[in-house]
């Protein structure tokens, strides 16, 4: 049984591909292919813990993509979830729900919060930080965010559209900060 996490899927949020600049056609091609990577990785036994903004301005209620992702779901609230967290048919999907949580992931002592955080409890003792909500932007926070040793953005356009081990976590945000450091 692994852990994998992934934060800013907006699922069905049309306006997401230009926000990010995502390499699909299409809302429908996002959710397809985010949901095909996602299931060919993941086996059922597998924990993913979604960092927020799981959906937004979905056509398809929230259910209908929850029912078709594999593994034991737990969210971490993010901004744009409040529809998501009012709908109970979806809702029985996730295992958990929490707006912050500590998990451990191997010897890896981990915080887990959609926002990015200056610092975090345990933050002077290795723990890590796993986060989302700016997605792939380049702002002053991501800046900052950079300076942060123990802290990884889970955002998906970092992570290839699909979840993340930790290990993952870590290789793809060292990817990302020598692409930002070239720019």
């Amino acid at each position: 049984r692994l852990n994998y996490y992934i934060s800013d899927l907006h699922i069905g949020h049309k306006n997401v591909l230009g926000f990010d600049g995502r390499p699909f056609s299409s809302i429908e091609e996002n959710d397809t292919e985010i949901m095909r990577r996602w299931n060919e990785k993941l086996c059922s036994d597998d924990t993913v813990y979604i960092l927020g903004d799981f959906c937004y301005r979905n056509e398809k209620p929230a259910e209908w993509y929850l029912q078709k992702l594999r593994g034991h779901k737990i969210l971490i609230q993010g901004n744009h979830d409040g529809p998501l967290l009012e709908n109970p048919k979806a809702m029985h999907y996730f295992e958990g729900v929490e707006k912050m949580m500590h998990v451990q992931d191997g010897n890896t002592h981990i915080c887990l919060c959609h926002f990015p955080i200056a610092e975090w409890n345990g933050f002077y003792h290795g723990t890590w930080h796993i986060y989302g909500h700016i997605h792939a932007h380049v702002d002053a926070t991501a800046e900052f965010m950079r300076t942060r040793e123990h802290a990884l953005n889970a955002g998906c356009m970092i992570n290839n559209y699909t979840p993340a081990s930790f290990r993952e976590l870590v290789e793809n945000n060292e990817r990302f900060n020598k692409e930002l450091g070239k720019k």
